[in-house]
């Protein structure tokens, strides 16, 4: 379902844009519904309002991983998927959405299928760039996913319990 349908106001659909695709940011806006609705904490700072995500919103992970397919780094991926490859899955850790910091041997994205690496390679430069950040990543084809979650690796297995929003197939056939 279109987002349209779920908030018909094209100016706060905008406004939660910018809000989830930073949710670690403050904003000086006049913002009174989005936070009598509590989807926005305010705060009086002098003769100014600042807004934040409120990240108890019982909506905040739906809305964060909806406003997450929009953001850069899937843009750019639906952009070119025609040329990274024949794709299976492509998986988004909830760390990237909420911008929290991994550890060295954790990922951000999972591609599973047969991958145009250099295609990838370019996409991932790109959105480093944009967001000023290393990001890391894995590609596999669907047999090496399928061998490693049949003996267990934990590599993959960290991955797939953790939250995530898929930006090309199924959760369900992610995890069987």
């Amino acid at each position: 379902m279109p987002l349209q349908h779920i908030i018909p106001s094209k100016a706060r659909r905008k406004i939660l844009e910018l809000f989830f695709q930073h949710p670690t940011e403050s904003f000086y806006l006049r913002l009174d519904i989005l936070s009598e609705e509590k989807v926005l904490h305010k705060e009086r700072r002098l003769n100014k309002i600042f807004y934040t995500l409120n990240k108890h919103y019982s909506f905040y992970d739906e809305f964060l991983r909806i406003f997450s397919k929009m953001s850069f780094l899937p843009n750019l991926i639906y952009k070119n998927l025609s040329k990274i490859g024949k794709i299976k899955f492509i998986a988004m850790s909830m760390k990237f959405a909420k911008r929290i910091p991994i550890k060295e041997d954790e990922i951000y994205l999972l591609l599973v299928g047969v991958i145009v690496v250099p295609e990838m390679a370019s996409i991932i430069a790109e959105t480093e760039k944009q967001y000023g950040t290393e990001i890391n990543y894995t590609v596999m084809t669907e047999d090496e996913l399928a061998f490693r979650k049949k003996n267990n690796d934990p590599f993959i297995w960290r991955f797939l319990r953790q939250p995530k929003i898929m930006l090309v197939g199924f959760e369900e056939e992610l995890m069987k």
